[in-house]
Protein backbone atom coordinates (compact mmCIF):
# COMPACT_ATOMS: atom_id res chain seq x y z
CA UNK A 1 0.00 0.00 0.00
CA UNK A 2 1.18 3.44 -0.98
CA UNK A 3 2.39 6.11 1.32
CA UNK A 4 -0.56 8.35 -0.55
CA UNK A 5 -3.02 5.55 0.94
CA UNK A 6 -1.88 5.50 4.23
CA UNK A 7 -2.23 9.07 4.27
CA UNK A 8 -5.76 9.23 3.07
CA UNK A 9 -6.64 6.65 5.68
CA UNK A 10 -5.35 8.94 8.84
CA UNK A 11 -7.15 12.04 7.39
CA UNK A 12 -10.36 10.60 6.67
CA UNK A 13 -10.05 7.88 10.35
CA UNK A 14 -9.02 11.45 12.16
CA UNK A 15 -12.39 12.81 11.12
CA UNK A 16 -14.45 9.57 11.45
CA UNK A 17 -13.19 9.55 15.29
CA UNK A 18 -13.94 13.84 15.59
CA UNK A 19 -16.69 12.96 17.58
CA UNK A 20 -14.79 11.17 20.14
CA UNK A 21 -12.62 13.89 20.97
CA UNK A 22 -15.04 16.93 21.02
CA UNK A 23 -17.45 15.07 22.90
CA UNK A 24 -14.32 14.53 25.89
CA UNK A 25 -15.29 18.37 25.23
CA UNK A 26 -19.20 18.52 25.70
CA UNK A 27 -18.97 21.12 28.76
CA UNK A 28 -17.31 23.77 27.10
CA UNK A 29 -19.61 25.82 24.88
CA UNK A 30 -19.87 25.35 21.02
CA UNK A 31 -18.69 28.86 20.42
CA UNK A 32 -16.16 28.79 22.58
CA UNK A 33 -14.76 25.73 21.62
CA UNK A 34 -14.45 27.12 18.00
CA UNK A 35 -13.30 29.41 19.19
CA UNK A 36 -10.12 27.64 20.89
CA UNK A 37 -9.80 25.64 18.11
CA UNK A 38 -9.22 28.78 15.78
CA UNK A 39 -6.44 30.17 17.68
CA UNK A 40 -4.58 26.86 18.30
CA UNK A 41 -4.93 25.72 14.71
CA UNK A 42 -4.01 28.93 13.05
CA UNK A 43 -1.10 28.84 16.18
CA UNK A 44 -0.03 26.06 14.89
CA UNK A 45 -0.47 26.25 11.28
CA UNK A 46 2.00 29.71 11.20
CA UNK A 47 4.67 27.89 13.31
CA UNK A 48 4.75 24.90 10.62
CA UNK A 49 4.77 27.96 7.56
CA UNK A 50 8.01 28.80 9.56
CA UNK A 51 9.67 25.83 10.52
CA UNK A 52 9.02 24.72 6.30
CA UNK A 53 10.03 28.66 5.74
CA UNK A 54 7.16 29.64 3.82
CA UNK A 55 6.24 32.91 6.04
CA UNK A 56 7.86 35.03 3.40
CA UNK A 57 6.03 33.53 0.39
CA UNK A 58 2.83 33.04 2.37
CA UNK A 59 3.12 36.89 3.57
CA UNK A 60 3.30 38.24 -0.02
CA UNK A 61 0.33 36.17 -1.26
CA UNK A 62 -2.04 36.55 1.25
CA UNK A 63 -1.59 40.68 0.57
CA UNK A 64 -3.55 40.23 -1.99
CA UNK A 65 -7.01 41.76 -2.27
CA UNK A 66 -8.10 38.79 -4.39
CA UNK A 67 -6.73 36.07 -2.32
CA UNK A 68 -8.11 38.07 1.29
CA UNK A 69 -11.49 37.84 -0.62
CA UNK A 70 -11.74 34.47 -1.57
CA UNK A 71 -9.81 33.54 1.64
CA UNK A 72 -12.30 35.56 3.62
CA UNK A 73 -15.97 33.91 1.93
CA UNK A 74 -14.02 30.53 2.92
CA UNK A 75 -13.03 31.31 6.38
CA UNK A 76 -16.96 31.87 6.75
CA UNK A 77 -18.23 28.87 5.80
CA UNK A 78 -15.29 26.71 7.47
CA UNK A 79 -16.34 28.74 10.54
CA UNK A 80 -19.76 27.60 10.24
CA UNK A 81 -19.24 24.18 9.52
CA UNK A 82 -16.93 23.69 12.43
CA UNK A 83 -19.83 25.30 14.33
CA UNK A 84 -22.74 23.45 13.49
CA UNK A 85 -20.31 20.22 13.41
CA UNK A 86 -19.57 20.72 17.24
CA UNK A 87 -22.94 22.01 18.27
CA UNK A 88 -24.80 19.14 17.29
CA UNK A 89 -22.09 16.49 19.24
CA UNK A 90 -22.54 18.13 21.82
CA UNK A 91 -26.41 17.65 21.07
CA UNK A 92 -26.48 14.29 20.81
CA UNK A 93 -26.25 14.32 16.73
CA UNK A 94 -23.56 12.54 15.49
CA UNK A 95 -26.18 10.51 13.44
CA UNK A 96 -27.27 13.81 11.90
CA UNK A 97 -23.74 15.04 11.22
CA UNK A 98 -23.11 11.37 9.28
CA UNK A 99 -26.01 12.47 7.20
CA UNK A 100 -24.40 15.45 6.41
CA UNK A 101 -21.02 14.02 5.41
CA UNK A 102 -22.59 11.09 3.33
CA UNK A 103 -24.36 13.47 1.19
CA UNK A 104 -21.52 16.04 0.62
CA UNK A 105 -20.13 14.36 -2.13
CA UNK A 106 -23.46 14.67 -4.24
CA UNK A 107 -23.81 18.26 -3.37
CA UNK A 108 -20.29 19.36 -4.27
CA UNK A 109 -20.84 17.51 -7.97
CA UNK A 110 -24.01 19.60 -8.19
CA UNK A 111 -22.28 22.47 -7.29
CA UNK A 112 -19.96 21.53 -10.14
CA UNK A 113 -23.50 21.29 -12.42
CA UNK A 114 -25.20 24.84 -10.96
CA UNK A 115 -22.03 26.98 -11.10
CA UNK A 116 -19.11 25.59 -12.78
CA UNK A 117 -21.28 24.38 -16.01
CA UNK A 118 -19.98 20.80 -15.34
CA UNK A 119 -22.12 18.13 -17.38
CA UNK A 120 -23.16 14.62 -15.39
CA UNK A 121 -23.38 11.72 -16.74
CA UNK A 122 -26.41 9.47 -16.34
CA UNK A 123 -25.19 7.58 -13.33
CA UNK A 124 -24.85 10.37 -11.37
CA UNK A 125 -28.37 12.39 -11.96
CA UNK A 126 -29.51 8.60 -10.38
CA UNK A 127 -27.19 9.54 -7.81
CA UNK A 128 -28.73 12.98 -7.17
CA UNK A 129 -31.67 11.99 -7.57
CA UNK A 130 -31.92 8.94 -5.17
CA UNK A 131 -29.97 11.52 -2.65
CA UNK A 132 -32.86 14.20 -3.02
CA UNK A 133 -35.31 11.48 -1.92
CA UNK A 134 -33.26 10.76 0.48
CA UNK A 135 -33.60 13.57 2.10
CA UNK A 136 -36.99 14.37 1.17
CA UNK A 137 -38.03 11.13 3.36
CA UNK A 138 -35.97 11.92 5.99
CA UNK A 139 -37.92 15.33 6.37
CA UNK A 140 -41.02 13.60 6.38
CA UNK A 141 -39.56 10.80 8.79
CA UNK A 142 -38.29 13.79 11.13
CA UNK A 143 -40.92 16.32 11.27
CA UNK A 144 -38.61 18.93 9.83
CA UNK A 145 -35.88 19.45 7.23
CA UNK A 146 -32.64 17.54 8.85
CA UNK A 147 -31.03 21.29 9.01
CA UNK A 148 -27.71 19.73 10.74
CA UNK A 149 -27.03 17.16 7.53
CA UNK A 150 -27.99 20.02 5.08
CA UNK A 151 -26.33 22.77 6.93
CA UNK A 152 -22.81 20.76 7.15
CA UNK A 153 -22.99 19.27 3.63
CA UNK A 154 -24.33 22.48 1.76
CA UNK A 155 -21.05 24.90 4.08
CA UNK A 156 -19.01 22.59 3.11
CA UNK A 157 -20.46 22.37 -0.60
CA UNK A 158 -19.86 25.96 -1.27
CA UNK A 159 -16.47 26.16 0.69
CA UNK A 160 -15.09 23.41 -1.59
CA UNK A 161 -16.67 25.45 -4.64
CA UNK A 162 -15.06 29.00 -3.53
CA UNK A 163 -11.52 27.00 -3.45
CA UNK A 164 -11.80 26.09 -7.09
CA UNK A 165 -11.03 29.39 -7.30
CA UNK A 166 -8.12 29.69 -4.05
CA UNK A 167 -4.58 30.20 -5.77
CA UNK A 168 -2.77 29.06 -1.90
CA UNK A 169 -1.87 25.33 -1.58
CA UNK A 170 -3.75 23.69 1.08
CA UNK A 171 -1.16 24.68 4.09
CA UNK A 172 -1.15 28.27 3.58
CA UNK A 173 -4.72 28.54 2.48
CA UNK A 174 -6.34 27.04 5.55
CA UNK A 175 -3.25 29.29 7.68
CA UNK A 176 -5.27 32.02 6.10
CA UNK A 177 -8.38 31.32 6.90
CA UNK A 178 -7.70 30.32 10.46
CA UNK A 179 -5.84 33.65 10.25
CA UNK A 180 -9.04 35.99 9.08
CA UNK A 181 -10.92 34.62 12.10
CA UNK A 182 -8.25 34.52 14.37
CA UNK A 183 -8.73 38.49 15.92
CA UNK A 184 -12.72 37.54 16.18
CA UNK A 185 -12.14 33.98 17.84
CA UNK A 186 -9.39 35.68 19.96
CA UNK A 187 -11.65 38.59 21.29
CA UNK A 188 -14.35 36.75 21.67
CA UNK A 189 -11.99 34.13 24.10
CA UNK A 190 -10.39 37.37 26.02
CA UNK A 191 -14.08 38.51 26.73
CA UNK A 192 -15.14 35.06 28.04
CA UNK A 193 -11.95 34.95 29.95
CA UNK A 194 -12.52 38.75 31.53
CA UNK A 195 -16.54 37.49 32.56
CA UNK A 196 -15.46 33.78 34.01
CA UNK A 197 -16.77 32.01 31.27
CA UNK A 198 -13.84 30.66 29.58
CA UNK A 199 -13.36 26.79 30.62
CA UNK A 200 -9.68 27.49 29.84
CA UNK A 201 -7.26 27.19 32.65
CA UNK A 202 -10.35 26.92 35.03
CA UNK A 203 -10.97 23.31 34.67
CA UNK A 204 -8.18 21.53 34.77
CA UNK A 205 -4.88 20.80 33.09
CA UNK A 206 -6.34 17.60 31.18
CA UNK A 207 -9.04 19.88 29.68
CA UNK A 208 -6.75 22.69 28.89
CA UNK A 209 -4.62 20.48 26.90
CA UNK A 210 -7.92 19.04 24.38
CA UNK A 211 -8.57 22.85 23.65
CA UNK A 212 -4.58 23.55 22.57
CA UNK A 213 -5.07 19.58 20.86
CA UNK A 214 -7.83 21.07 18.87
CA UNK A 215 -5.54 23.00 17.09
CA UNK A 216 -3.69 19.59 15.81
CA UNK A 217 -6.31 17.84 15.58
CA UNK A 218 -7.70 20.34 12.74
CA UNK A 219 -3.92 20.08 11.35
CA UNK A 220 -2.62 17.35 10.81
CA UNK A 221 -5.66 15.78 8.80
CA UNK A 222 -5.75 18.54 6.57
CA UNK A 223 -2.20 18.05 5.92
CA UNK A 224 -2.28 14.39 5.20
CA UNK A 225 -5.11 15.06 3.02
CA UNK A 226 -3.17 16.76 1.04
CA UNK A 227 -0.45 14.80 0.83
CA UNK A 228 -2.74 12.13 0.12
CA UNK A 229 -4.49 14.29 -3.00
CA UNK A 230 -0.92 15.00 -4.38
CA UNK A 231 -0.26 10.62 -4.44
CA UNK A 232 -3.72 8.90 -5.35
CA UNK A 233 -6.00 9.31 -8.01
CA UNK A 234 -8.95 11.68 -6.83
CA UNK A 235 -11.56 8.70 -7.40
CA UNK A 236 -9.89 6.57 -5.24
CA UNK A 237 -9.49 9.25 -2.92
CA UNK A 238 -13.36 9.82 -3.56
CA UNK A 239 -14.08 6.22 -1.82
CA UNK A 240 -12.02 6.44 0.99
CA UNK A 241 -14.05 9.82 1.82
CA UNK A 242 -16.87 7.49 3.06
CA UNK A 243 -14.74 6.23 5.72
CA UNK A 244 -15.43 9.43 8.08
CA UNK A 245 -19.04 9.22 8.27
CA UNK A 246 -19.61 5.37 8.36
CA UNK A 247 -17.55 5.72 11.31
CA UNK A 248 -19.59 8.69 12.25
CA UNK A 249 -22.77 7.13 11.89
CA UNK A 250 -21.23 4.17 13.71
CA UNK A 251 -19.85 5.68 17.13
CA UNK A 252 -23.51 7.75 17.14
CA UNK A 253 -26.16 4.65 16.74
CA UNK A 254 -23.45 1.93 18.25
CA UNK A 255 -21.62 3.88 20.96
CA UNK A 256 -23.42 6.83 21.98
CA UNK A 257 -27.24 4.92 21.64
CA UNK A 258 -29.01 7.55 19.50
CA UNK A 259 -32.51 7.04 18.22
CA UNK A 260 -31.98 5.51 14.61
CA UNK A 261 -35.59 4.45 13.70
CA UNK A 262 -37.21 2.25 10.47
CA UNK A 263 -38.47 5.61 9.19
CA UNK A 264 -34.57 6.85 9.68
CA UNK A 265 -33.44 3.90 7.90
CA UNK A 266 -35.42 4.46 4.77
CA UNK A 267 -34.19 7.91 4.17
CA UNK A 268 -30.35 6.54 4.85
CA UNK A 269 -31.26 3.59 2.35
CA UNK A 270 -31.71 5.52 -0.32
CA UNK A 271 -28.65 7.74 0.21
CA UNK A 272 -26.18 4.80 0.68
CA UNK A 273 -27.94 3.35 -2.30
CA UNK A 274 -27.59 6.78 -4.33
CA UNK A 275 -23.49 6.62 -2.93
CA UNK A 276 -22.94 2.67 -3.87
CA UNK A 277 -23.99 3.82 -7.23
CA UNK A 278 -21.98 6.90 -7.47
CA UNK A 279 -18.98 5.13 -5.89
CA UNK A 280 -18.91 2.23 -8.77
CA UNK A 281 -19.75 4.93 -11.53
CA UNK A 282 -16.45 6.73 -10.33
CA UNK A 283 -13.70 3.53 -10.07
CA UNK A 284 -14.97 2.37 -13.46
CA UNK A 285 -14.75 6.10 -14.98
CA UNK A 286 -11.56 6.62 -13.23
CA UNK A 287 -9.95 3.11 -14.03
CA UNK A 288 -10.86 3.83 -17.55
CA UNK A 289 -9.73 7.00 -17.70
CA UNK A 290 -5.76 5.89 -15.80
CA UNK A 291 -6.05 2.96 -18.64
CA UNK A 292 -6.24 5.28 -21.42
CA UNK A 293 -3.48 7.37 -20.22
CA UNK A 294 -1.44 4.31 -20.02
CA UNK A 295 -2.15 3.68 -23.76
Amino acid sequence: MNKGIWHALGAYLSWGFFPVYFKWLRDVPALQLIGHRIVWSCLMLCGILLLTRQWASFRAQARKPRVLLIYLAAAILIGINWLVFVWAINADRVIEISLGYFISPIVNVLMGVLFLRERLRAWQWLSIGLAAAGVLYLTFAYGALPWIAVALALSFGIYGLVKKAAPLDSLKGLSLETAILFLPALCYLLYSDETGQDAFLRSGVALDALLIGSGLLTAIPLLLFASASQRIPLWRLGILQYIAPTLQFLLGALVYKEPFTSAQLGGFALIWTALFIFAVENVLIGRAQAAATEA
